[in-house]
């Protein structure tokens, strides 16, 4: 996997030029904390790479409980049994295989890769305005009814899972990029990505980390774009 540090966040990329997955592991003091785990073939990767940093993964954080995002999970707490689980109290069920929809969500329905045998339960059930080390949680639903991003609150670096796309441009979850449509269709609800992408913006990150595509420093003017476009895209 292709290793690009920014300040405290280290982005780990499988296929970077085909099919781009991104998790990150961010330094802490105490360890690392690996948010998101990406594919089943990349425990070993992800391991070395923590290894390189000097540290031990003693959290694993999840944006959201698409497969792309959880893959290693089972492999990494089977080599990590200390290190603790966190996922959004809304996409633990997900996490569980469970598509069902809860009062008063939008009808649409789940879309993407939702896992069928994951065996790893999480420790902790976040919800907005959580605390996980220097990361705070920020509830970002719209890809999925749960998702959450990540602020590194030292650094303000946002971590979005799919709540955006860097690969083939800046886009809000949902918005079709076509050369690299998959996020898009993927996607819960439109409108409420829109919604937490406004949300997003308004934090005024100083770099974007997305689950694919390259990060982007100083994103403001292309995620204010990238709102636009998708607020056109829904009055038409």
């Amino acid at each position: 996997m292709r290793m690009t540090r920014e300040k405290t966040v280290v982005q780990l990329t499988y296929l970077p030029n085909v099919f781009p997955v991104n998790c990150y592991l961010v330094e802490e003091e105490d360890g690392i904390t690996l948010v998101d785990a990406a594919l089943p073939n990349n425990v070993k990767a992800i391991l070395q790479a923590a290894e390189q940093l000097g540290k031990p993964i003693n959290r694993i954080v999840l944006t959201h409980a698409h497969e792309d995002h959880i893959g290693s999970l089972d492999g990494l707490k089977e080599r990590l049994p200390a290190a603790q689980v966190f996922i959004s109290k809304r996409d633990a069920k997900l996490l569980e295989g469970d598509r069902s929809l809860e009062e008063g969500e939008p009808s649409a329905p789940i879309r993407g890769g939702v896992p069928k045998k994951v065996r790893t339960k999480p420790d902790v059930l976040l919800q907005d305005g959580d605390r996980v080390g220097s990361l705070l949680a920020v509830a970002a639903p719209g890809h999925t009814p749960g998702s959450m991003a990540f602020l590194d609150t030292r650094n303000d670096i946002l971590i979005v899972g799919d709540a955006f796309q860097t690969r083939a441009g800046v886009a809000v979850s949902g918005q079709l990029k076509l050369l690299f449509p998959f996020p898009a269709m993927a996607t819960w609800d439109k409108r409420t990505s829109l919604e937490t992408a406004r949300r997003l913006r308004d934090l005024k990150p100083s770099l974007l980390a997305a689950g694919h595509g390259n990060m982007v420093l100083q994103p403001q003017q292309l995620i204010e774009k990238a709102i636009q476009a998708a607020e056109r895209s829904l009055a038409k």
